[in-house]
C-alpha cells in the first residue's frame, strides 16, 4: 500500500474507538456510607449521625455526640443491564456476530471510612476516603454492539480531609479538600475490514477482519466541597452542602489489538495506522448541591428530606487526543443537570434498635438521542430500608438495602458511522440492588 492510501486509513480506523469513550464518568455513586442507604440518602446534610457527615456535610462533625468519631464501611452494588434487539446491524463487511451482549453489569464494591476529632467544643477536624464516581460494564464479545462497546471500567478514589467550626448554637459552616484519583479502562471492537475496504477504494475485500481498541488512563486532581448546618430548633436542622466540580488531565495509552491477515503489506499497512502510543483527555467531574432536612416528630419517629443538583452538563463532549496533538476520537454527549428527590423516616424501635425507611427519584443525565451502550442510562426510583443496632452506647452496625426500578431505555446509535460501527437498535431492561454494612464508633 502507497502512504497515501496509510494516511487515508487513520483517521477510519480511529472511528473504531469514538464511540467508546462518551460515558467516562456517567455513574456517581451516592453509596459512601451504608447509614443513609436505608434512607434512599435523604437528609443526607442534616442528619451528622455519624463521620461520614464528613463527605456528606462537614458542617455536621460539629454535631457528633464523641469528641473522636470512626466509621468504615462497604457498599455492594449489583446492577443489571439486558439489551434487547429491535432492528440493529452490523458494520460493513461484517457477517458474523449477532448476540445480544448478555448481562452487562456485574458485582461493584465501594468502600468508604471516615474518622472525625473535636480539637475544641467549637472547631473539629476529618478525613474521609470513598470513590464518589464509577462505572462497569462488560459485554459479551459477540454481540451487536461490540464496536460501540465492550468493557467499560471507571473508578475513582478520593481522599476528603475537613474542618469545620461552630459559630452559634445555631449555625455550623464546614469545608473541606478533595484529592481524587480517576482510573480508565474502556475497550471497544474495530471494524478494520470496512475501513480496509474504504482506504482501497473497495479493491481489498476482506469480510470479518475484527480486532479490539483499548484506552487506559489515569490522573490525579484537586476539588473542594463546603457545607452549613442549621440548627433551627431542638427538633429540626436544615442543612446545605456543595461538592466542587473536578477536572481531570488523563494521560495514558491506546493499543490494538489488529488481525493478521497473512499479508506483509497489508498487516504492515494495518500497524502503521493504528500506532499504539500515548493519548490524553480532559474530563471535567460535575458539581452538586443538597439541601436536607431532619424532622424530629416524637421519640420514636423522625422524618428526612432531600433535594439535590448535579451539574453533569460540565460534559458536554469528550475528546481524545494523542499527545502529539492529534484528535483520535470525540463523542458529543450533550448531557443535562439532574435532580434527585428523596423522602426517608426513622422508627427508633427500642433504645438499640433503628429501623429506616426511604424512597428517592433520580434523574438521569443521559437523554435518549445521546443514550450509548457504555451508559444505558435512565431515570430510576429508589425503594430502601435498613436497620441501625447499638452493640454498646458508643459502637453501632448499620445495614442498608436498596433496589433501583430503572425505566426501559431505548436506544439507537451508530457512533457516527454506521459503515465502522453498525448501528445498534434496541432497549434495555436494566436494575440496580446495593446492600451495604457500616461498623461506627465513638472513643
Amino acid at each position: 500500500m502507497k502512504m497515501k492510501t496509510i494516511a487515508r486509513l487513520m483517521p477510519l480506523l480511529a472511528l473504531g474507538l469514538a464511540g467508546g469513550h462518551a460515558s467516562a464518568a456517567g455513574f456517581q455513586l451516592l453509596e459512601q456510607n451504608a447509614s443513609g442507604l436505608g434512607n434512599a440518602y435523604a437528609g443526607g446534610a442534616a442528619v451528622a449521625e455519624d463521620a461520614s457527615t464528613v463527605f456528606y456535610n462537614p458542617a455536621g462533625m460539629t454535631r457528633l455526640a464523641g469528641d473522636r468519631e470512626f466509621s468504615v464501611g462497604m457498599n455492594i452494588v449489583r446492577p443489571s443491564m439486558q439489551f434487547s434487539n429491535n432492528g440493529s446491524s452490523l458494520p460493513a463487511l461484517t457477517t458474523t456476530g449477532t448476540g445480544d451482549g448478555g448481562d452487562a453489569g456485574g458485582f461493584n464494591f465501594v468502600p468508604n471510612g471516615y474518622i472525625a476529632i473535636k480539637i475544641d467544643p467549637k472547631l473539629s477536624v476529618g478525613f474521609g476516603f470513598g470513590a464518589p464516581f464509577g462505572l462497569r460494564t462488560d459485554y459479551d464479545g459477540g454481540w451487536y454492539g461490540r464496536f460501540l462497546a465492550l468493557k467499560s471500567d471507571i473508578k475513582t478514589y478520593n481522599l476528603n480531609p475537613s474542618i469545620a467550626y461552630q459559630v452559634s448554637d445555631k449555625l455550623s459552616l464546614g469545608f473541606g479538600m478533595n484529592y481524587q484519583k480517576l482510573e480508565a479502562t474502556l475497550t471497544n471492537a474495530v471494524n478494520f475490514s470496512g475501513a480496509l475496504a474504504t482506504a482501497t477504494g473497495g479493491t481489498t475485500l476482506i469480510p470479518n477482519l475484527g480486532g479490539v481498541g483499548s484506552v487506559q488512563a489515569d490522573s490525579w486532581a484537586w476539588g473542594w466541597n463546603a457545607g452549613a448546618l442549621f440548627q433551627v430548633s431542638e427538633t429540626t436542622r436544615v442543612g446545605m452542602a456543595y461538592r466542587s466540580k473536578i477536572k481531570h488531565r488523563a494521560e495514558g495509552d491506546v493499543s490494538f489489538q489488529r488481525p493478521v491477515t497473512g499479508s506483509a503489506q497489508i498487516d504492515g499497512a494495518l500497524a502503521a495506522a493504528t500506532p499504539n502510543g500515548p493519548v490524553k483527555a480532559a474530563i471535567e467531574l460535575p458539581d452538586t448541591f443538597t439541601l436536607s432536612v431532619m424532622q424530629r416528630l416524637n421519640e420514636r419517629w423522625e422524618m428526612l428530606g432531600d433535594v439535590s443538583w448535579t451539574g453533569w452538563s460540565s460534559l458536554p463532549s469528550l475528546d481524545i487526543y494523542r499527545t502529539s496533538g492529534t484528535l483520535l476520537s470525540s463523542e458529543t454527549l450533550k448531557w443535562r443537570d439532574t435532580w434527585r428527590i428523596a423522602l426517608g423516616t426513622n422508627y427508633a424501635y427500642t433504645n438499640a434498635i433503628k429501623l429506616k425507611f426511604g424512597l428517592a427519584y433520580d434523574q438521569s443525565p443521559v437523554t435518549t438521542d445521546h443514550r450509548l451502550a457504555r451508559l444505558p442510562d435512565t431515570n430510576r426510583t429508589w425503594l430502601a430500608f435498613g436497620v441501625q443496632y447499638a452493640l454498646t452506647p458508643k459502637s453501632k452496625i448499620d445495614v442498608g438495602y436498596a433496589h433501583l426500578f430503572i425505566n426501559d431505555a431505548k436506544i439507537d446509535a451508530n457512533g457516527g458511522s454506521t459503515a465502522a460501527k453498525g448501528r445498534l437498535v434496541g432497549s434495555y431492561e436494566s436494575s440496580v440492588d446495593i446492600l451495604g454494612a457500616q461498623y461506627s464508633m465513638a472513643f
